[in-house]
């Protein structure tokens, strides 16, 4: 049976977390998925709340998945802290987590991996080539063991949600994938749980993320339709700063993810930087 908090349900084997599916389905209820790494800020506790809206049930998944870490990035270091996550999971809405250790869902001689074909092939899939892999293979296994209904996934990590859209469409997954928006801080960055790593001073230069991001917006809204200009001018606000270090700065199709060269539908710009060793993504629609 699943251990107790105050009201929340915590579940931490995959064969109980499926029974507990399969009641909450028998009584005709629909199941909500957010899944996460843990560490929660106020942008999981953000799809928490839009999850409630797509189901009665809401199941967080905390889980810090190797298989999506390539070597020599933080899989080790990454922030933990489970009971916090709990009671902030809890006061969202949420009525379950589940919580599996490695070995439950990378057994002796695991051997299966869910792969696609186009989009990991750009923005971050191409510093990262493991990842998306990763991402894919864990978000197939939750979702045979949570069962839901929906699934809500954060806007941030926008490849990692077009990548997952595609992947239900190619597997007829039955579930709703719903994207929420980026939360930020007061000062624009995007809320991440590595923002913990950053010192004051990094915490600072990584404001031009967004910065650059909004003044690509406003180029395209004055009538700039050149790509490369927009990129260029990204580079400048970044490059300014003494301990970033850009992976990529990419304007692109939304659905596809492949570059575009002249804005003339759809974009959005996505980049990805290294402030100190600390690396930071980010993304904003340029043109609609």
């Amino acid at each position: 049976m699943p251990k107790r908090g105050a009201v929340i349900k915590i579940i931490d084997t995959a064969g109980q977390m499926q029974k507990y599916a399969d009641g909450v389905r028998e009584k005709g209820k629909k199941i909500s998925l957010v899944p996460t790494m843990g560490f929660l800020h106020q942008g999981h506790l953000s799809l928490i709340k839009e999850a409630l809206k797509h189901g009665d049930e809401v199941v967080v998944s905390i889980f810090v998945n190797p298989a999506q870490f390539g070597p020599g990035e933080d899989l080790e270091k990454y922030p933990r802290s489970f009971e916090r996550d709990c009671k902030l999971a809890e006061d969202a809405g949420a009525s379950i987590i589940f919580s599996p250790d490695k070995e439950e869902l990378y057994g002796k001689n695991y051997q299966t991996y869910v792969n696609l074909e186009k989009l990991p092939m750009h923005l971050c899939g191409i510093s990262r080539p493991t990842h998306f892999r990763g991402v894919a293979t864990i978000v197939t296994k939750l979702f045979l063991i949570t069962k839901p209904h929906a699934a809500v996934f954060g806007q941030k990590d926008f490849q990692q949600l077009q990548v997952i859209r595609q992947m239900v469409k190619d597997l007829n997954f039955d579930i709703k994938i719903i994207g929420a928006p980026i939360v930020r801080e007061d000062d624009g960055l995007a809320m991440s749980s590595r923002n913990t790593y950053l010192t004051p001073g990094q915490r600072k230069q990584a404001l031009c993320l967004s910065q650059s991001l909004k003044q690509a917006f406003e180029m395209v809204k004055s009538g700039v339709i050149d790509a490369s200009r927009i990129i260029e001018q990204a580079e400048k606000i970044i490059s300014a700063h003494p301990e970033t270090k850009i992976d990529y700065i990419a304007v692109c199709d939304p659905d596809t993810l492949s570059d575009i060269k002249i804005i003339q539908g759809p974009a959005i710009m996505a980049l990805a930087v290294k402030v100190g060793n600390t690396r930071l993504i980010d993304n904003m629609m340029i043109n609609q």
